[in-house]
């Protein structure tokens, strides 16, 4: 009898061993499905499933972001693993892209080595320094507050060769590629070596032939950029204004009167607003205001690079409101443009 209560405990072993190994596997499992299983949402809308890690390196933003957008199937799989794995401390800011069908170990390992996604930062336009710090402000880590400060020093930018006025020229519009946790010093960095790029063998020598320096291209360029946006017409709008500069005249640009006012609502510049106290008034002025009104366009320099040769003087909007413009090489000739332009501008009853 004593032999036989052998097996008996050998049975139970046996239970308790084969409980400890179900039970292993039953966790393995389950880590294995936490690691290995999509975990990543297929959006309808197509939206970008893009989360942002800042300075502070924060988990918690992460898990919110991820809640928030819905990008998860199982949002506790991951909160999970990412808080067993400490992965706070392993955290890089930037912005990371997540792709549906991704798991949580495609995940961790993506935000454990930094392998960010980079941001086409697409500007275009931009007035005065603050519309500039807000925009890359908007786009990229960095505060715009202090973007805006940095381009407002002016021992900072007189290292570049440039000054407060003038320092929106130094920006191209076009695409950039960079990444979001990109420095504002790495960023002006980035642009000092596009604007190099851009001002090439062949754009100095025709500004040099024109007898500007590129600040100066580009101040006439903003100027005409916003007296028109038909690209054909903007070659003979700047050779309006180098005629006016060659003959000493003051250049008259009612854009300049606009930006001095600070007020885009003008529709109608009158002499009332000419009256304006500015060194942008180009009214009272002669010659070039001391900066671009805007950052020009890259057709816009090229337009004035490539200024059509005429004898026009003077030019006024076409009263069909086509965006075009007629010229003039006489006073009189101008006079009888601009009739026909300010009926058509009180028929609108635009003041």
């Amino acid at each position: 009898m004593k032999q036989a209560a052998l097996p008996i405990k050998n049975y139970k072993k046996r239970n308790i061993l084969f409980l400890v190994l179900l039970l292993f596997v039953i966790i393995g499992c389950k880590a294995y499905l936490d690691l290995f299983s999509p975990n990543v949402t297929e959006l309808d809308n197509k939206k970008e499933l893009a989360i942002y890690i800042d300075q502070t390196r924060q988990l918690e933003s992460v898990f919110y972001q991820l809640q928030n957008g819905g990008f998860l199937k199982n949002q506790a799989s991951f909160e999970r693993l990412a808080r067993w794995i400490q992965l706070e401390e392993k955290l890089k800011s930037g912005k990371y892209l997540l792709k549906a069908g991704m798991n949580n170990a495609a995940i961790i390992k993506m935000l454990y080595k930094g392998r960010q996604q980079p941001v086409d930062v697409v500007f275009k336009y931009a007035e005065r320094v603050d519309e500039i710090a807000g925009f890359f402000g908007k786009q990229l880590m960095f505060d715009s507050i202090g973007f805006y400060q940095l381009l407002t020093d002016t021992s900072y930018l007189n290292s570049l060769g440039f000054t407060p006025q003038t320092i929106v020229s130094f920006f191209i519009p076009n695409t950039y590629n960079f990444f979001w946790n990109t420095e504002m010093l790495s960023l002006m960095a980035r642009m000092e070596k596009e604007y190099q790029q851009f001002w090439n063998a062949e754009r100095n020598q025709l500004a040099k032939e024109l007898g500007l320096t590129k600040i100066e291209v580009s101040t006439l360029a903003s100027i005409v950029q916003k007296e028109s946006n038909k690209f054909d017409e903007m070659p003979i709008i700047a050779g309006v204004y180098l005629n006016r500069m060659h003959a000493g005249m003051p250049l008259q640009a009612d854009p300049t009167i606009i930006y001095a006012w600070n007020d885009k609502s003008i529709k109608r510049v009158t002499s009332f607003h000419t009256a304006i106290e500015s060194p942008f008034n180009t009214y009272v002025h002669v010659g070039l205001p001391p900066g671009p009104i805007c950052t020009p366009s890259i057709q816009a320099i090229d337009a004035v690079l490539h200024a059509v040769k005429h004898k026009y003087i003077y030019f006024c909007a076409k009263e069909d409101f086509s965006g075009y413009h007629v010229f003039a090489n006489t006073f009189s000739q101008h006079l009888n443009n601009a009739a026909r332009y300010q009926k058509a501008l009180n028929k609108r009853n635009i003041h």
